[in-house]
């Protein structure tokens, strides 16, 4: 199913290798904004999502427990939303200030916490994964995500690691909320008194869980044993339990998965679970208003052989244990094959309704699993039921969360790998089912090529899990894609002068995680593969790659770590060019020529060597072609810039449609500009890195308004004068203004593009946030 880890990784990766700190926040320091210009700030205050619909694993939704009508999502890639009932809308609440350049690891939400006694109050934990050991961050909100304070963490965080969707992990004291308790991965519990401000690890709790190693799980769940209604500031809940993972149970040597505290987290006793599930994950617990419990339990997948927590089988177990029962296990259901996740409970009594998520894929006919009387009978709710919106097989896979609507029982939810389905008629014999994805945008683009004026589509994008996709409507879901099922698009190109002719590469994730290549020739109505892929295509899968299209049924092709090759004929054959192989390439951490046609005069092709690494002793070198990218020349003049060695992702080129020979290129660091095919190169700006961003590492062109002096309009996403953001000039770099704002920073963008339509357009993806255009 959709998992981002091996396509965001890269990009993170070379931000910690680049010294991105995360905002620059000492431990316990609140996260503030840099210096602002003093030329023109925010030329764009306003953005709008294009259209696709989810697209990426929102991994928890949470009520607030004293007001329904509040309602969050966290997802483990791009950030968290809320939804605005008026407008049936979710809203991005992580678009802003801590979520700037090199902070694109944060829109990780590993869970979601909320004050019962204050309906403002948020609490997010954040950070991409603990396989990297760098420090998490908790966002602190008074206004339900308007702004946010943030402050780093003695820990990391796994918001995209697997179990992502378990918990949930933080949780805040009903009794005496400006307790937290979060329950980490690799370093046991930990407890902050002053509001999630300072931490300090539980030491009564197994002060020996500190581990190593990838896919753990750790501490699963935290419940503070309270009623949610309780008086703020009364004496801090004495009882508290917390859920363990098997795997990381058995290498602390630890009793059992279920732990229970009496004296506020000072110290915890094992409590023993039924024979048959010792040893067994505990993805969810939920707790009824009359003080009972809910657990699902799971078997742990076999990590060693590559299995994922998400879409895991079973055997799986559904237990009841609590107050009402004195305090014995209950076996509620039971299931040898599929996988039990998502939990949500309603009402007390015989008549409780239970939603019980059902993950993996042994029996099509389970998704949503309902009770009416408290576990005694259950029905099948959503498989084989109608959907509207969506494809019935398109809701399932990774149903690891389940939201019964506090304010209406017969509204129910579930995650899944590609967003949120819901139904608003359980109570049904035959329940309706549609997608909950207005405005909920998550998905990581790779690519994206504008194409020109009065072409017939805006872009072409190629994206992680939704493939490549021609682009017509923005405000509507794309067609003209040539996988039309979980893949993901890698690179695209079109002809400048014909655009009809669109050349693409991806990946066949559904059969067999298959490198895959195609053409078009109108424009995307219709797709053809390559007969054959040039060296090095197929061996790896990585987006750290370009495509250049000079004309129909000529391209050019730079595979991950490879030397690129030239097609005459869409792909049938291809031959090598004669760019030099890399002297150096790291395993994961992929390297790539970048190609570019002149779109004036497309017998010249550019290629760009960002040297691969920050650590290279390579500099970034440019090589011009002037027979249709078949053989390729050093570019002269050379020794003057010395461009800076960078990660791929750090670095972009770009040529102007309107001018022969005119190319912009970013090095990480600078802003270099060349209006002769790459003899003469003049430094643009004063880009440079401060303040732990890069100077400059994204370059777009788009069209110029009417009467300026140059050709194009110029976005650079760097930090200038000390300042990060994205800055437009539009006199061919003169002068500059930033474009952006503090509330629109996206967590810095993977790929950015102008429109040559419309004056001031401008599409960004940021960190897994789709792809997102100024108005």
């Amino acid at each position: 199913m959709k998992r981002k880890t091996n396509i965001i990784i890269p990009a993170v990766l070379a931000a910690l290798l680049a010294g991105c700190s995360g905002g620059g926040t000492t431990p316990g320091a609140t996260g503030t904004s840099g210096p602002v210009l003093a030329a023109t700030v925010g030329a764009a205050t306003s953005w709008t999502s294009v259209k696709w619909g989810g697209g990426g694993y929102v991994t928890g939704l949470v009520y607030h427990p004293r007001n329904a009508s509040l309602l969050y999502a966290r997802t483990d890639v791009g950030g968290a939303y809320r939804w605005d009932a008026a407008t049936a809308k979710w809203i991005p609440i992580t678009d802003g200030i801590g979520w700037g350049g090199g902070e694109g690891r944060f829109h990780g939400v590993e869970s979601l916490a909320l004050d019962p006694n204050n309906d403002q109050l948020v609490y997010m934990m954040t950070g991409d994964s603990v396989n990297n050991d760098t420090p998490g961050r908790i966002y602190i909100s008074s206004n339900r995500g308007t702004t946010w304070t943030h402050y780093d963490l003695p820990f990391s965080i796994g918001g995209n690691d697997d179990a992502r969707a378990y918990g949930e992990r933080l949780a805040v004291d009903p009794q005496n909320p400006t307790t937290l308790m979060y329950g980490s991965r690799k370093s046991g519990i930990w407890k902050s008194t002053d509001s999630g401000h300072t931490w300090n690890q539980v030491t009564g709790f197994a002060t020996k869980m500190v581990l190593q190693g990838p896919n753990l799980y750790g501490v699963e769940q935290i419940i503070f044993d309270t009623p949610f209604v309780q008086s703020q500031n009364a004496s801090p809940t004495q009882i508290v339990w917390a859920t363990v993972a098997s795997d990381y149970a058995q290498a602390a040597g630890l009793g059992s998965t279920l732990y229970k505290s009496t004296n506020g987290g000072a110290t915890w006793a094992p409590v023993a679970v039924p024979s048959n599930v010792a040893g067994y994950d505990i993805p969810h617990v939920v707790r009824s208003a009359d003080g009972n419990f809910y657990m699902a339990f799971r078997a742990h997948p076999n990590t060693a052989a590559g299995a994922q927590a998400q879409g895991a089988g079973g055997p799986s177990y559904l237990y009841k244990f609590g107050a009402s029962n004195n305090g014995t296990w209950n076996q509620l259901k039971f299931d040898a094959n599929v996988g039990f996740a998502g939990l949500s409970v309603s009402g007390t009594g015989p008549t409780t309704r239970i939603a019980l998520g059902v993950t993996g894929w042994a029996d099509s006919n389970q998704l949503i699993q309902l009770s009416d009387n408290d576990g005694l009978a259950w029905h099948e709710a959503e498989a084989n039921m109608p959907h509207t919106g969506i494809a019935a097989g398109d809701c399932a896979g990774w149903v690891e969360g389940v939201a019964i609507d506090p304010a209406n029982r017969d509204h129910i939810m579930h995650i899944h790998g590609g967003g949120i389905c819901e139904t608003a008629n359980a109570s049904s014999s035959t329940p309706t089912w549609s997608p909950k994805v207005a405005n909920l945008e998550e998905t990581v683009t790779l690519s994206l090529v504008t194409a020109p004026a009065g072409a017939p589509y805006k872009f072409i994008n190629s994206a992680g899990d939704i493939g490549t996709w021609a682009q017509t409507d923005l405000a509507t879901r794309p067609t003209r894609g040539p996988m039309n099922w979980w893949s993901s698009g890698n690179a695209a190109d079109l002809a400048w002068s014909d655009p009809t002719y669109i050349a693409a590469s991806g990946v066949d994730n559904k059969n067999g995680h298959t490198v895959k290549a195609f053409w078009s020739g109108d424009a995307g109505g219709s797709w053809n593969p390559f007969a054959s892929l040039p060296t090095g295509a197929a061996a790896s899968d990585s987006h750290v790659q370009s495509i250049a299209v000079t004309s129909r049924n000529n391209l050019v092709w730079a595979p991950p770590d490879s030397v690129p090759s030239y097609s005459t004929n869409s792909g049938a054959s291809w031959t090598a060019t004669n760019l030099p192989a890399f002297s150096a390439v790291w395993n994961g951490f992929q390297r790539a020529y970048r190609v570019a046609a002149d779109r004036v005069n497309p017998s010249k092709v550019y290629a760009f060597d960002s040297g691969g690494a920050p650590w290279s002793n390579e500099p970034g070198k440019v090589y011009i072609s002037y027979d249709g990218g078949h053989n390729f020349g050093l570019s002269g003049m050379w020794g003057a810039q010395a461009m800076a060695p960078n990660a791929w992702g750090d670095t972009a080129m770009v040529v102007n449609p309107n001018a022969e020979g005119d190319i912009w290129v970013t090095d990480g660091n600078a802003l270099y500009h060349s209006v002769n095919s790459g003899w003469n190169w003049v430094q643009v700006g004063s880009f440079a890195s401060a303040n732990g961003t890069k100077g400059a590492t994204k370059v777009a062109l788009g069209k110029a308004p009417a009467g300026a002096s140059y050709s194009a309009s110029i976005y650079v996403e760097g930090t200038l004068n000390g300042q990060w953001g994205i800055f437009q000039s539009d006199n061919g770099g003169a002068t500059w203004v930033r474009f952006n704002d503090d509330n629109h920073q996206f967590g810095d963008s993977g790929v950015m593009a102008g429109d040559w339509n419309t004056y001031g357009r401008l599409y960004v993806n940021g960190a897994a946030r789709g792809i997102i255009y100024s108005n």
